[in-house]
């Protein structure tokens, strides 16, 4: 009687419970199939992307999880499944994967849960050819009962939390209705690793591993609770807290940019859980759904050109088509969304009809993200970025991936045309000369990081624009070499300016202008005429003009080398997830100046000229732009009669032309634009630590307010 009493007081609460919460009885059934049909791919609006996606080889290894998603979805060929079932081991195991290396890179045990679930996919495929084959399901009992036995555990938390229970997650689901009551009991057991906790992608990641499990218990409290944690992600991350930045930039593990890392993959979780619980109680907070919409809009359709993700942006995951992949998966997020969200569907239809070229280039001009230390550029027929560092943010991480990438935020600077420039180069780079970076040329192996490693320890760190043009400036200082770093943006070109580099260290110091695929003849304009050249040392007594492909670069100062090569390295030597054999070969064109050893004061000065031609290099003016200093105190430029781009890393003041005078009382950035009968000033502290500054042109004073808060290091506006 007793025990009859207990049930039914708590069927009585758990009835309330739902009423309250105005949950449906049919929810779970609905979430259950839209997770099936998500799982094996039946969106009927991906598959334009997903045939375009899959007309380029399938990648065998993966290490990227939103990567890992992407290839799922190509087509699981027929061979391909039966050299998996004669593959097979009587026990369950595939001989080429070791169970019992824990620490190695690749973790094996990972391929053996995907190559479960791609036999549980196809088992579950009407339109397969091996649906509900008896073969397959012994195949999956077998594997399945493998893993039980022998319950991996791999030395990366990530596999076992978050990786191992979301790829056998789907595998449970689907074949949920063949699993024996042991087989399900070790499946809860599996899932029960995941736990919710932690901070923004990764708590996602958790959660939605454990609404998966609240569906195999058939638990509508369970899959309530993690949609909760997973709605409560989409907010804005202030403070020190990781997750979406008032910048529409994306942080995790620490002040670092991570858009194209774990930002893609929250992008691509919020998405995928958006679409599934969509038409339920349990649908994301409609209002949220503005934070997402800024996020992709503002912050990961800045960084995807032609459909390519911008290097910069790729953090440590420099795999193979790292920049393809990255951004086709940001496309079918935007799809996805505009699913759910019809209110702003044109906004994530726009994203995927500009990177497929369906329409022009938008978002054009300059935006910086103030919270991540990085510049995006974008005109219509080309785009350019700066990732740096400061004792504020980190550049980057390192680890088993990214191995060689100390230098990645010390202003590295990539231009992009069709977007090609740099696919597949880095196990061929020299990793002391990553575009746009001064460093040390040593023969040593490049230093290691670690995890939350602060790079530069300079804090005037910043950027100065008005939508248009702009100014970012770095103060280098690392491993006893010091630079002040300056590009400036305008639509046509890029003016690169260093000054005040010096160094306490007995290495060669380096600045590269460029080291890209050799994708055409190298030129260089001698005696007027363009000359191709394969190895040249040059000295810029006069300017020396180069071009490749579509892109010209005219060096005004220093000495240094261009020269092309064909190189062949190791994916191992940068990503550890390759096997040793994996070998890269690419053609490789390297520009770069030397500034000796020991240097004490040199500085140099280039221009880069993106879709151009080798005529307009040849015929680009000169004298349309003015450098008035470039030292360590001032770098400042006169662009045309009335514009000036000034970074003053010391406060004071300098003469700009004529009688122009310009002073301020504190170091800062400014663009300013003088009139017949007034001026108008842009003006940022890249130190993030002043509240006011004092500026003064031809005797004119004016204090202006700078932003506070969240928005300190942004732009503040003053004019008569």
């Amino acid at each position: 009687m007793a025990s009859h009493m207990i049930r039914y007081v708590f069927v009585l609460l758990l009835f309330i419970f739902i009423f309250t919460l105005g949950l449906k009885a049919d929810d779970l059934s609905i979430i259950r199939q839209k997770y099936i049909e998500s799982i094996l791919y039946k969106n009927k609006s991906e598959q334009q992307l997903i045939r375009l996606m899959c007309q380029t080889s399938h990648e065998k290894i993966v290490g990227d999880q939103i990567v890992v998603e992407l290839m799922e979805r190509c087509p699981i060929e027929v061979g391909y499944v039966r050299q998996l079932l004669s593959d097979l081991s009587e026990e369950g195991s595939w001989s080429d994967l070791d169970f019992t290396n824990s620490k190695a890179a690749s973790w094996l045990p990972r391929i053996h849960a995907a190559r479960v679930l791609e036999l549980t996919k196809v088992y579950s495929n009407p339109e397969h050819d091996f649906y509900k084959s008896a073969e397959v399901a012994e195949a999956i009992h077998k594997a399945i009962g493998y893993w039980f036995r022998m319950k991996p555990i791999a030395a990366n938390w990530w596999y076992n939390e978050i990786g191992i229970p979301k790829v056998l997650g789907a595998v449970f689901i689907l074949f949920e209705d063949q699993l024996s009551t042991e087989e399900k009991k070790h499946a809860i057991e599996v899932m029960s690793q995941a736990k919710i906790g932690m901070t923004a992608q990764n708590k996602v990641w958790l959660a939605g591993n454990v609404l998966v499990k609240g569906l195999l218990l058939n638990d509508l409290q369970l899959v309530w609770k993690a949609r909760n944690a997973i709605n409560d992600e989409i907010k804005m991350a202030y403070g020190k807290s990781e997750g979406i930045k008032v910048d529409y930039s994306f942080h995790q593990h620490g002040p670092q940019q991570q858009v194209g890392n774990y930002g893609a993959a929250y992008l691509a979780t919020m998405s995928f859980w958006a679409y599934i619980l969509d038409d339920t109680s349990l649908a994301l907070d409609e209002e949220r759904f503005q934070i997402i919409t800024n996020y992709t809009n503002e912050g990961v359709r800045r960084i995807l050109w032609k459909n390519k993700m911008d290097v910069n942006n790729l953090g440590r995951q420099l795999y193979k088509q790292a920049q393809r992949n990255k951004a086709f998966s940001s496309l079918f997020s935007a799809n996805m969304l505009a699913q759910v969200n019809s209110k702003d569907s044109n906004t994530y239809q726009l994203l995927i009809d500009e990177n497929l070229g369906n329409t022009p280039t938008s978002l054009l001009g300059q935006y910086h993200f103030w919270k991540s230390d990085m510049t995006i550029h974008r005109c219509p027929t080309w785009m350019a970025s700066v990732r740096m560092a400061s004792d504020r943010v980190i550049g980057t991480e390192s680890g088993t991936d990214n191995v060689k990438g100390y230098y990645l935020a010390d202003g590295a600077l990539y231009t992009y045309v069709d977007g090609d420039e740099y696919t597949d180069v880095f196990p061929c780079w020299d990793w002391r000369k990553v575009p746009g970076v001064t460093c040390y040329q040593e023969d040593k192996a490049v230093h290691v990081m670690g995890w939350l490693e602060k790079q530069n320890k300079g804090s005037f760190v910043g950027n100065v624009n008005d939508g248009v043009i702009g100014l970012t400036s770095m103060d280098l200082v690392r491993d006893g070499l010091y630079a002040r770093k300056t590009w400036i943006f305008t639509p046509d070109y890029i003016l690169c300016l260093g000054a005040g580099i010096r160094s306490d260290s007995s290495y060669q110091v380096n600045t590269s202008v460029e080291q890209a695929v050799l994708r055409d003849d190298l030129l260089h304009l001698h005696k007027g005429k363009w000359e191709v050249v394969k190895d040249l040392n040059f000295s810029c007594e006069n300017p020396q003009r180069f071009f490749h492909r579509q892109t010209g670069y005219i060096l005004l100062e220093g000495k240094g080398r261009m020269f092309s090569e064909q190189r062949t390295n190791f994916w191992n030597d940068i990503m550890k997830i390759y096997p040793k054999s994996e070998l890269q070969t690419k053609d490789v064109f390297t520009i770069y100046i030397d500034h000796g050893i020991l240097p004490q004061n040199d500085s140099y000065q280039y221009i880069i000229l993106p879709a151009t031609t080798p005529k307009q290099v040849q015929r680009f003016d000169l004298s349309s732009f003015k450098i008035i200093s470039n030292t360590s105190q001032c770098q400042a430029v006169q662009l045309d009669q009335d514009t000036y781009l000034l970074a003053l890393h010391e406060a004071g003041s300098i003469s700009l032309s004529g009688k122009l005078k310009f002073e301020s009382d504190k170091k800062g950035l400014f663009i300013l634009h003088t009139y017949k009968k007034g001026w108008k000033v842009y003006a940022s502290d890249p130190t993030q630590t002043e509240a006011f500054m004092e500026v003064t042109f031809n005797g004119d004073k004016r204090k202006i307010k700078l932003p506070e808060g969240e928005y300190k290091g942004t732009v503040a506006i003053s004019s008569k």
